[in-house]
């Protein structure tokens, strides 16, 4: 049974230091503190050689990590098996986006519908009841009394900084969540893992969702015509889910310039490639945008920065809302279901390369998340 008087809280934990020293910091600040990690690769999809990801990575060894830092801290530890419900949302999703000419950002869709969503919806099957939800992610949230909403904020250090993994939540979600390590530097927290002898406070840190080389998780498409934008072919594609926008490698088109992946286009299984200036962009729309500070008025202009991928400069752009009809609940219930319906008309003051379809763009003003949606 939970103890009266303290708040429990479920820590999504990977097998990392991140994870563990946030565990390690809510227990030492007073909270019952259970952890908790979903299981989402099927067996035998191990690589030979074990790289850290979050997906196609030696899970089993993850989980004796996690469970080593359990018994280390004392706490509990559970695990939920989300293997179909990954399939189903995350590596379909991933697979359709690239069948349709789209570059997708799977870790943003998990985050906002298996992390914060099925896994607590495991966890309530499971009879673990809770107070709150953390992880090990480099972000803050604050509860804003004049407009009733809770903020997203960036991380006190900036090269570490997830907001941008996070700006799907809603505001459910974010309202029952910590963030222990949005004010620490990575060094630091490095630092508290060494000196309360962590069993995994020298690993390394994991790269990306998936260990190995994403095609292998693809359908394999047709082959088709690599054209110029004059219409010209000027070669052969295998299968435009091999090709993103801003490519430049493995087009196998002998030029005396440089040339780039410019446009795929799915309904004619068409890739386009073009000079780097075509590359250029100045306006684009997002879609299904999820608004985390507030919902901004229909034909309400903003001026605010823009993430145009994870690693991309912010963006100075001015930014005009469609009509927002609701907010719905929180995730768990289908991508469409988590956010404030509505489009977002971007403009970039300065013109950028390589804006590409399907990847998250995030609002800022500041430190603060203004909303996020998907390039159309």
């Amino acid at each position: 049974m939970k103890g009266q008087n303290r708040k429990r809280v479920l820590v999504g934990m990977s097998g990392g230091v991140d994870s563990s020293v946030a565990a390690l910091l809510l227990l030492k600040a007073g909270y019952e503190v259970v952890g908790v990690t979903m299981r989402i690769t099927p067996d035998g999809l191990a690589p030979a050689v074990r790289k850290l990801a979050c997906y196609g990575e030696d899970e089993a060894a993850e989980i004796e990590d996690i469970e080593k830092v359990a018994r280390h801290l004392g706490i509990e530890f559970r695990t939920v098996d989300l293997r179909r419900e990954y399939e189903e949302r995350i590596l379909n999703y991933f697979r359709e986006e690239y069948a349709r000419g789209r570059t997708p950002n799977p870790c943003v869709k998990c985050n906002a519908e298996i992390k914060f969503g099925l896994l607590l919806e495991g966890c309530r099957k499971l009879g673990l009841d809770y107070d709150y939800f953390a992880t090990g992610h480099y972000a803050r949230v604050r509860f804003d009394e004049q407009s009733g909403r809770w903020f997203l904020l960036k991380a006190r250090d900036a090269a570490k900084d997830q907001s941008y993994f996070l700006s799907l939540l809603s505001q459910e979600q974010l309202g029952r969540s910590l963030f222990p390590l949005g004010d620490l530097k990575k060094v630091e927290v490095r630092k508290i893992a060494r000196e309360h002898k962590l069993p995994v406070s020298e690993k390394e840190e994991s790269q990306d969702f998936y260990a190995g080389d994403y095609r292998e998780l693809l359908k394999k498409g047709p082959p088709g015509p690599i054209k110029d934008l004059e219409g010209k072919v000027l070669g052969q594609h295998d299968g435009i889910e091999n090709y993103t926008i801003g490519q430049r490698r493995g087009l196998g088109i002998a030029s005396g310039g440089r040339l780039y992946v410019v446009r795929i286009e799915a309904e004619t299984n068409t890739v386009y490639i073009g000079e780097e200036k075509d590359l250029l962009t100045s306006k684009f729309y997002v879609d299904r945008v999820n608004w985390v500070a507030r919902v901004p008025a229909a034909g309400q202009e903003i001026e605010a920065a823009v993430r145009v991928r994870y690693r991309s400069p912010e963006l100075h752009c001015r930014l005009v809302a469609s009509a927002a009809e609701k907010e719905t609940g929180p995730g768990g219930q289908g991508l469409d279901a988590m956010f404030v319906p509505g489009t977002a008309e971007v403009t970039l003051l300065t013109p950028y390369k390589a804006v590409t379809p399907g990847q998250v763009a995030v609002f800022y003003d500041g430190e603060q998340v203004l909303g996020a949606g998907f390039i159309r």
